[in-house]
Parts: C-alpha cells; sequence; structure tokens
C-alpha cells in the first residue's frame, strides 16, 4: 500500500462541494482538497439511470488518515451512498509529499 492516497468524492453543489473541502482539510485530515466541476454524472439508481450535474473533491491525504478521512466525509456527505474512492499516489515530489505529511499531523 502506498504512503499517500488521493480521495475522491462527488456532490450536487459546488457550496457542498466547498463545505466537504474546507471542513476536512480545517480537520487536518486532508492537506489539500481540489474541486472540478461542473461535470456530468450517468449512474443506476434506484432502478434507472439517472444523469445529474455534480462537483469531485479530490483530497490528498496520508493513507494513515484514510479511515478517519472517510468517516469525516460520510458524517458530512448529503448523500445516502456518498462515492468515496481512494488511489495510491504511488510517485510525488519528496518536497511535496512531505509537505502533505507536515499538514496533517496532529
Amino acid at each position: 500500500m502506498a504512503e499517500h492516497l488521493m480521495v475522491f468524492t462527488t456532490t450536487d453543489s459546488r457550496e457542498d462541494a466547498e463545505q466537504l473541502a474546507t471542513s476536512a482539510v480545517g480537520a487536518r485530515l486532508a492537506a489539500c482538497a481540489q474541486i472540478d466541476g461542473p461535470l456530468m454524472s450517468v449512474y443506476w439508481w434506484e432502478g434507472s439511470v439517472q444523469t445529474d450535474q455534480e462537483w469531485r473533491v479530490a483530497f490528498k491525504t496520508p493513507a494513515a488518515k484514510y479511515d478517519a478521512l472517510e468517516a469525516h466525509i460520510r458524517n458530512v456527505h448529503a448523500y445516502e451512498t456518498p462515492e468515496i474512492i481512494a488511489t495510491d499516489i504511488t510517485r510525488g515530489s519528496a518536497a511535496y509529499l512531505q509537505w502533505l505529511e507536515q499538514e496533517t499531523s496532529s
């Protein structure tokens, strides 16, 4: 397992995306969060294909913070079943990854 992760979620408004990003970074669960959007999501939900506009939040965090970040997203997120997906950061500049560790240390 990698030492650092990018964790993604989506939400239905820019305001909710900003709240998720700000609250996670403020709680030191992520060093950085970036918001993309709007984007179009097509997905299966409750028996039919749905199409909605969403915003994606990408959090950068140490792998050791994942469980706490996931719990935070679940608690703050408005969706019943929010997307929470983590991918390994397999390489990165040493200075950036050191900064990521420093900004999420308690």
